[in-house]
């Protein structure tokens, strides 16, 4: 069944692998990309304000290039970039856990996906599968709100 290999761990391992090991690629090939993520994963230091943190939806693509892209490592499981947000361009450190990547994107294309569940061990199985069940549909639809992402459906 799908639900059991998304949510092995050998499968979130090599996920995760796969991950760094293209977006090292791309940092060869010095080829800009985007990211979509898990914003309720991903940490700024320093923190957004409140009113920008509460523009990102549930899931959140970020665009590296330029001054972005420049910044951009993976260290310690995590891909970690600079970027500046809002009309002000409020500078922040950001850091994705590698597993919180849920595409990687070049020119309008999703080059990979990742369909690892990366479970937490201190939470409740029957709670996960409870979040999971809703969460999928709800991301879908965040996703599909945007007018911004219908770009990268196609037609």
């Amino acid at each position: 069944m799908l639900e059991n290999l998304i949510e092995d761990k050998k499968f979130a391992s090599l996920m995760k692998k796969h991950l760094e090991e293209t977006i090292i690629l791309l940092f060869e090939k010095e080829q800009n990309f985007g990211v979509l993520c898990k914003i309720e994963d991903i940490s700024f230091h320093p923190e957004l304000p409140e009113d920008m943190f509460a523009e990102f939806r549930p899931l959140t693509l970020f665009f590296l290039a330029g001054y972005t892209f420049e910044t951009a490592k993976i260290e310690d499981g995590m891909l970690v970039f600079e970027a500046g947000f809002g009309s002000e361009n409020f500078g922040s450190v950001v850091s994705v856990p590698l597993l919180s990547i849920l595409q990687v994107i070049v020119d309008e294309t999703p080059i990979m996906i990742n369909l690892a569940i990366d479970k937490h061990e201190d939470n409740d199985i029957s709670e996960e599968k409870a979040v999971d069940e809703t969460g999928v549909k709800n991301s879908m639809e965040s996703f599909l709100s945007n007018p911004e992402n219908q770009k990268f459906l196609k037609k």
